[in-house]
């Protein structure tokens, strides 16, 4: 494993420029100079390193989940066997492969993963359950928890 190299710290225009970003990644580069009082070419050399450092990960477009047909939201606990913890990877692999699967976390303490799955209805769910989140290698127990309604959900770190 790598160590990252350390970025520059943040100043207060790039900290601007970057909640811009998180709001409406769609804006110009001659939008965003304005609302952060740059003119356009010292603003693009600002936007271009913290994509070239990573502090911009990608730009993307974020969809209503429910919208598109997918109102279940379930967070499921993982537990693996302890043959299974030795293959952390081989899990971490077949859960990249399930597209249902939005975020999956390695947790401390009495469950292995965390993850976030979103699924048509609790049917779909159950299916995906049982002919796939439970049959992937080492999986000893999976409790699934269903979310009733989302009171906060954003993307936005919070910038200082």
């Amino acid at each position: 494993m790598s160590a990252e190299r350390p970025s520059a710290p943040l100043d207060a225009y790039e900290k601007r420029i970057l909640r811009l970003l998180q709001e409406d990644a769609s804006l110009s580069n001659a939008e965003i100079a304005e609302k952060v009082g740059l003119s356009a070419s010292p603003c693009w050399r600002r936007i271009d390193r913290l994509e070239r450092e990573g502090f911009i990960k990608s730009r993307v477009a974020l969809l209503d989940r429910r919208k598109v047909g997918l109102n279940a939201q379930i967070f499921a606990q993982v537990k693996l066997n302890a043959h299974g913890r030795a293959n952390l990877d081989e899990f971490a692999a077949a859960i990249r492969d399930l597209p249902e699967v939005l975020e999956c976390y390695v947790m401390m303490g009495s469950v292995d993963f965390l993850l976030r799955i979103v699924a048509p209805d609790i049917e779909a769910y159950e299916k995906l359950f049982f002919n796939r989140l439970s049959q992937l290698p080492g999986v000893q127990e999976v409790n699934s928890t269903v979310a009733l309604s989302e009171i906060k959900s954003t993307t936005a770190l919070p910038l200082d």
